[in-house]
């Protein structure tokens, strides 16, 4: 008999990708501060995939709490530039600062998927994508922040691929649901070798 399936996440986004595969899911909110548990983390040589994991983890152990007997999936995406960490803009003029280091280079997006049941975590893995931003001008980034608005604050790179984020865009290598922050493809693979969903 399949287990109840929670999905420890606040994400919009990772909430219609799971919708829209047909998976039967709830969804709880983890009640922890994400940069208090990556704080310890900077400068030991973690990398920004190992955050990503890190995180999920600490998401969905933190929902299994509450969930016993049930599998809770945890996500998490960092974007990283080199070894520099980037996280949501806290304002307008961050996200402008933000388009502004990564107009014409390479960045990655690393998105961790979690499977955590009664505490154990009983699954992990981790997808990376590559996004060029062609070389912006900050002219088009100010009437790029203004035509999108408060919506770029929700995302870790300022931008929504699916949405006028894609006219910054040069070149994309990697999964679109790595990009969009959840890695459905081998989460959907594992969730159905457990028979928890059908295969």
């Amino acid at each position: 008999m399949a287990k109840g399936i929670v999905l420890a996440s606040g994400s919009i986004h990772r909430r219609e990708l799971l919708k829209n595969a047909g998976v039967d899911f709830t969804c709880e909110s983890a009640t922890l501060d994400e940069r208090a548990i990556e704080a310890p983390l900077t400068g030991t040589g973690v990398g920004p995939d190992d955050v990503a994991q890190i995180l999920a983890e600490a998401k969905a152990s933190d929902v299994s709490e509450r969930h016993p007997g049930e599998i809770v999936i945890g996500a998490d995406q960092t974007l990283s530039l080199g070894e520099e960490i980037f996280h949501k803009p806290a304002n307008m003029e961050e996200a402008r600062r933000t388009l502004l280091k990564l107009s014409g280079r390479t960045h990655s997006l690393n998105s961790a998927v979690v499977l955590v049941e009664d505490g154990q975590v009983t699954w992990r893995h981790v997808s990376t994508a590559q996004i060029t931003l062609r070389t912006l001008d900050p002219g088009f980034i100010g009437r790029y922040l203004a035509s999108v608005g408060q919506k770029v604050l929700t995302s870790v790179g300022a931008y929504q691929i699916e949405k006028e984020g894609i006219q910054l865009m040069e070149r994309i290598e990697g999964d679109f649901f790595t990009i969009i922050g959840l890695p459905i493809l081998p989460l959907m693979k594992e969730l159905r070798a457990r028979g928890e969903i059908d295969g």
